[in-house]
């Protein structure tokens, strides 16, 4: 190797390691150390409609909505919280299983939809539908497969509302499966709530999950709903949130028993095409955010084949070596808390490998951010 390009190899591979350095201490850290307490009994300081769509899920309703129909968020004498849920054009046993229970819940009802909505395709058009028919002014959205942390996930997100907040963002990991697949569709779902939870933090609120995100009703229909983005068939979450999320108006919940569970997919040609399909949102996002995204991901695809290449370089290899140690001691200590805050801990053992992989990642799906999203949600 020539000392030209020994050196400039050099200096990509540090350019590199110091994004990724920086990116870990300014942002990522936040959510590693984050510190806010939450009180599970506070008596309830926001009426609030939880609202679910549901399309084929039978099963799915029967095993996760009980939880969210028994939350411990009651007033003395009436309910201080509904839960809608809406059915889209189901086939299958879904409505009478929403007919089956309404008896029993006073603060729950269901909408039937018996006609979709020509030219809004995914689940824009019933979530619109769910939200314009809420009684209270804040809602929290989750899936009809998702399963809230405990009964006290409804009072927790809600005291995520203070201070002029209008939208609160939440985690939404998947449950723990034996496998390698089920153990890197986890790392990547926490590497995707670790930039979005961090940067919201930072003041740079760019998006949020369907499973577990709650607004207000009053900046829904400020901006016109999904009305800029109703073609596209993803996004009800992250295009929402990249839109009316701004540096005053966006908090983050970070507590075990707020988080909403979901069942992973169980083989990898699945998982590709829900990446795929939640990837060609991307290309959505503001500027300013593609910009602080791509700048991480960049570094983070250059600094393993910079690394290599760089320690064949003898006259900085001591710099190299260095510069390899630092990044890994800062990294693995954010790491190790972030994963434990977001009760993943059991990752930190796979975190680099995890890491290395990120680099295939991003060679498979990069390129989804240039396809055409798929007009159905089910």
């Amino acid at each position: 190797m020539s000392d030209q390009i020994g050196i400039i190899i050099f200096y990509i591979f540090a350019a590199a390691a110091a994004v990724q350095t920086l990116y870990y201490l300014f942002f990522f850290s936040r959510v590693a150390f984050y510190k806010r307490k939450f009180d599970e009994d506070l008596a309830p300081q926001l009426d609030m409609s939880v609202v679910i769509c549901a399309k084929n899920e039978e099963n799915n309703l029967a095993r996760n909505l009980p939880t969210v129909l028994q939350q411990r968020y009651h007033q003395h004498k009436n309910p201080a919280y509904e839960v809608i849920v809406v059915n889209d054009n189901s086939e299958d046993d879904t409505k009478y299983y929403l007919r089956s229970i309404e008896p029993g819940y006073p603060h729950y009802r269901h909408i039937e939809l018996k006609q979709s909505a020509q030219f809004i395709p995914g689940k824009k058009f019933p979530l619109s539908m769910g939200i314009n028919g809420a009684k209270n002014s804040t809602v929290l959205l989750t899936d009809a497969d998702c399963k809230p942390g405990s009964t006290h996930w409804l009072s927790m997100m809600s005291q995520g509302f203070t201070n002029g907040t209008e939208i609160v963002l939440g985690y939404g990991p998947y449950y723990k499966k034996p496998g390698f697949l089920n153990k890197l569709i986890r790392y990547e779902t926490y590497f995707a709530a670790l930039q979005y939870l961090s940067f919201a933090m930072a003041g740079l609120p760019y998006m949020g999950v369907g499973r577990n995100l709650a607004y207000k009703r009053e900046l829904f229909f400020r901006h016109k709903g999904f009305t800029s983005h109703q073609h596209i068939a993803s996004g009800d979450d992250d295009l929402f949130v990249n839109k009316a999320a701004t540096s005053h108006n966006t908090s983050v919940v970070i507590h075990k028993q707020a988080f909403a569970y979901s069942e992973p997919k169980d083989t990898w040609k699945s998982w590709f095409r829900q990446k795929t399909r939640h990837m060609s949102t991307g290309k959505f996002y503001r500027f300013s955010h593609k910009v602080m995204l791509g700048l991480f991901s960049l570094s983070h695809f250059l600094f393993y084949p910079a690394m290599i290449a760089a320690i064949f370089y003898p006259p900085m290899l001591y710099w190299t070596l260095g510069i390899i140690g630092g990044k890994l001691l800062v990294q693995s200590v954010i790491t190790y808390f972030a994963l434990k805050k977001l009760d993943e801990k059991d990752l930190f053992i796979y975190s680099w490998l995890m890491d290395i992989l990120m680099f295939l990642y991003y060679v498979i799906f990069t390129p989804a951010l240039f396809f055409k999203s798929k007009n159905k949600w089910k």
